[in-house]
């Protein structure tokens, strides 16, 4: 793993921008794996700026999403779908067609997720997957459990994440239990991993992340596994961390 310590979120998100626009400038067809959630929000908006300024191209960038909830469909303003779509692909030259969100429209969740697998494998595979760094260690939707996940499947929520997310949703009732996700295997299968973490609240699962036993109780720690990971993290997230 390769830690690039940053003052703040500010600057957590130019690092992680420089890391995808050299991404795209080396490699303009690449495929994206791309993540939501507050963390990657300002990430997002310095490549829609370096793109306004005329430095980066998305003509050929084909994206995945990490995951979605099960039961909204790409219209509602919660879904991950919406999220992009707001954040990044309405921003810059990117063609629709070639960015994919699980389908969380999709009742039959065997389908959804076996479609979502044949996406990305032909497309040959994710050269750059970002992520954040869920509280409970969780990367995708992919929670604390018994196993590693191998593919994209079918999650119920955490009563943590439950409640991490209910603060975008008008009631707690409305936060859907369960979605669809990337699965452990699928995000360890890219080439290279990009990983956003801020804030003192998440300075304790990034040491279990980075320092701890590799265990699927913390999702993320199997990342101690993959040949090409860095983590762009701010000072305060790092703070409980000896590197």
């Amino acid at each position: 793993m390769k830690v690039i310590k940053t003052k703040d979120y500010a600057d957590m998100s130019r690092k992680a921008a420089n890391i995808i626009s050299a991404q795209i400038i080396l490699k303009p067809d690449s495929v994206l794996g791309l993540a939501t959630g507050s963390t990657p929000v300002g990430t997002y908006e310095e490549l829609t700026k370096r793109y306004n300024q005329g430095d980066l191209d998305f003509s050929k960038i084909l994206s995945v999403n990490l995951d979605e909830y099960r039961g909204l469909d790409a219209s509602n303003d919660q879904s991950y779908h919406y999220f992009m779509n707001e954040h990044l692909f309405k921003n810059v030259n990117i063609d629709k067609a070639n960015t994919h969100v699980p389908d969380g429209s999709e009742p039959d969740s065997d389908k959804a997720c076996a479609d979502y697998e044949e996406i990305i494998r032909s497309y040959g595979g994710i050269d750059l997957q970002l992520l954040g760094l869920g509280h409970n260690g969780h990367i995708g939707f992919n929670e604390p459990s018994d196993e590693f996940a191998k593919t994209t499947h079918c999650v119920d929520l955490t009563e943590s994440t439950i409640q991490a997310n209910k603060r975008f949703f008008e009631k707690e009732e409305d936060v859907p239990r369960q979605a669809y996700t990337m699965g452990i295997g699928t995000i360890m299968k890219a080439k290279a991993i990009l990983v956003v973490v801020s804030g003192e609240d998440k300075s304790a699962i990034l040491n279990e992340v980075i320092n701890g036993p590799i265990t699927p109780k913390v999702p993320a720690s199997v990342l101690q596994l993959h040949p090409n990971v860095t983590i762009v993290a701010d000072e305060a997230a790092l703070s409980k961390t000896t590197l």
